[in-house]
């Protein structure tokens, strides 16, 4: 016995519908598409979407703002959540702040300053916010802010 032969037995198999093979086939003739028109056609039919000449709902719909192709959208992590994650290191990489998975890997970081910094500690991020800088240096660390 061989893995082809297991599951589904060919009579649970459907048969594909073979049409245009004659009338005693039952999809002989015009093959299931009816007599002209539109669907009858090779290539023929509408899209999904088409409303039969009526104005599309797409098009009735009020377009409003616009989306900034130029903006840079930043994932925010804040410093009572980045320290928790690095409990005793003295240097956060971007690389391992992907590594715990606080933020998707490759993304741009920024560091928001809610939490305390009791320890010098090296992070190493996109941004930082005013507050997150002045708490990691007064506790004796740096904020290494990276390019991109």
């Amino acid at each position: 016995m061989r893995l082809h032969e297991l599951y589904p037995f060919p009579e649970e198999r459907q048969s594909r519908k073979r049409i245009g093979r004659g009338y005693g086939s039952g999809w002989g003739k015009t093959s299931g598409k009816g007599h002209k028109g539109q669907n009858a056609r090779s290539g023929g039919g509408v899209p999904a979407r088409f409303e039969g000449g009526q104005m599309p709902l797409a098009r009735r719909l009020p377009k409003r703002g616009f989306k900034n192709p130029f903006r840079e959208a930043y994932e925010a992590v804040n410093l009572d959540r980045l320290l928790a994650a690095f409990e005793g290191k003295a240097e956060i990489t971007i690389d391992d702040i992907y590594a715990r998975k606080l933020v998707k890997a490759g993304s741009l970081v920024k560091i928001l300053g809610d939490g305390e910094v009791k320890t010098a500690v090296v992070v190493e991020a996109h941004r930082f916010s005013k507050s997150a800088q002045e708490k990691i240096t007064a506790a004796g660390g740096t904020a290494k802010a990276l390019e991109g």
